[in-house]
């Protein structure tokens, strides 16, 4: 006995695809109105104005200082000691305009030395000290 087929090939289902485009039309228009609101969130940098300044000369001796291993002070390639480090930085201002300074660090100093250094450099009139640590 033979079994009959309960439909046709043109019986079978079809699948209506209206509703699945309904829906991404939507959310494509949903998707193009909130990226167009949407505010980008960043920091506003102000860049200098072009000018036609020269720029400051470059034969001004800057202010160096470092604290070797063993707590030497070496302030622009003459070892000092630390009672002399604000008397020695008023002289160097003396003949400079300097407003910075940079205490370089050996990385196995101790931090009681450059922090001593530091706060010479300050009593001498420097407010911008940067701190330069060695590989």
């Amino acid at each position: 006995m033979k079994r009959k087929k309960h439909g046709s090939s043109d019986d079978e289902a079809a699948i209506d695809m209206t509703p699945m485009l309904d829906i991404v039309f939507i959310m494509l228009i949903f998707f193009i109105v909130t990226t167009s609101f949407v505010k980008e969130k960043g920091l506003e940098v102000n860049r200098p104005k072009d000018s036609n300044t020269p720029p400051p000369p470059t034969n001004v001796q800057s202010l160096s200082i470092r604290v070797e291993e063993d707590g030497t002070i070496v302030l622009n390639g003459r070892q000092v000691d630390i009672r002399r480090v604000e008397a020695n930085i008023q002289s160097f201002l003396a003949e400079n305009n300097q407003d910075s300074a940079a205490v370089q660090a050996h990385p196995k100093a101790k931090h009681g030395d450059v922090t001593e250094v530091i706060n010479e450099v300050k009593k001498a009139g420097i407010a911008n000290v940067s701190v330069l640590v060695a590989k």
